[in-house]
């Protein structure tokens, strides 16, 4: 329930739930949640097991997932300064979602190709899809 004591719902346009799914479903999201499933985490280690990562969309995911209280910062006095980053407790509520996800994807991706191929194929002979 929210301040307003109005229930969410996610399929209503003007639910702030929405903003929340659209970052949860953002695949940087996802990948960095996974990364600190097991254990904290610097900045560059994050970015070196993400590939294709680049530092601008990392530094924005861990903004974006540290305001919705999906992951804390933590900061070490060291020269230079370290920063580290682990799952909140909020955060941890999700690593079986996010897990369940990733495996499932890999384990579908075969079938998804093939499904994605045979579309594509039937596009170019101007077959109806579907």
């Amino acid at each position: 329930m929210n301040n307003q004591q109005i229930p969410y719902n996610i399929y209503d346009d003007r639910c702030p739930t929405r903003d929340v799914l659209a970052r949860l479903a953002d695949k940087w999201a996802l990948l960095v949640l996974g990364c600190l499933e097991k254990e904290p985490h610097r900045f560059n280690h994050l970015r070196r097991s993400i590939r294709g990562i680049t530092q601008k969309m990392l530094t924005q995911t861990l903004r974006k997932l540290e305001r919705d209280g999906l992951i804390s910062r933590q900061i070490f006095p060291t020269v230079p300064v370290t920063v580290e980053y682990r799952l909140s407790p909020l955060g941890q509520t999700l690593t079986q979602t996010v897990s369940l996800l990733t495996l499932w994807v890999e384990d579908n991706m075969d079938a998804m190709s093939a499904a994605q191929q045979a579309y594509d194929e039937a596009s170019v002979a101007g077959l109806p899809v579907g």
